[in-house]
């Protein structure tokens, strides 16, 4: 796990509507939340500009389920970035517990940016890359 940026992180409650037949949540959701922590983090900080000019498209997950997680939890979900080509940012995600005791998800998700008005991939400037990429 990389850990040379700063992580931002979200806190999610976990819904009734968010298990499964199996009585936990759903694989499904934990990719949701993975994504939610994601956009999130750029709309936290990413400059305005470029917000209105770039969205960014999944082209790859990976992710380790640890423990399952259950109606009613409380749950942080941490975002860190990664290393960067032209159009594929590594970012990398942990969900786990409140109370930060059990890693219940692992995640390496890779996002490619795109231009919002043609939905082609397209460079982004030296400050996102800055912002969104480790140093190569």
């Amino acid at each position: 796990m990389s850990t040379g940026h700063n992580r931002f992180a979200i806190s999610i409650d976990v819904q009734p509507e968010d298990i499964d037949l199996m009585g936990h949540v759903s694989n499904v959701v934990y990719l949701r939340w993975v994504q939610d922590a994601a956009v999130a983090h750029w709309t936290a900080i990413a400059p305005a500009e470029e917000r209105q000019s770039v969205l960014w498209v999944i082209r790859r997950h990976e992710i380790d389920y640890k423990r399952p997680a259950f109606a009613g939890e409380r749950l942080k979900v941490e975002t860190w970035i990664g290393s960067a080509t032209r159009f594929a940012f590594d970012r990398h995600t942990r969900i786990i517990d409140a109370a930060g005791s059990r890693v219940l998800a692992l995640a390496r998700t890779v996002w490619c940016p795109v231009d919002r008005k043609t939905g082609r991939p397209v460079d982004v400037s030296p400050a996102v890359r800055n912002l969104f990429s480790t140093p190569a």
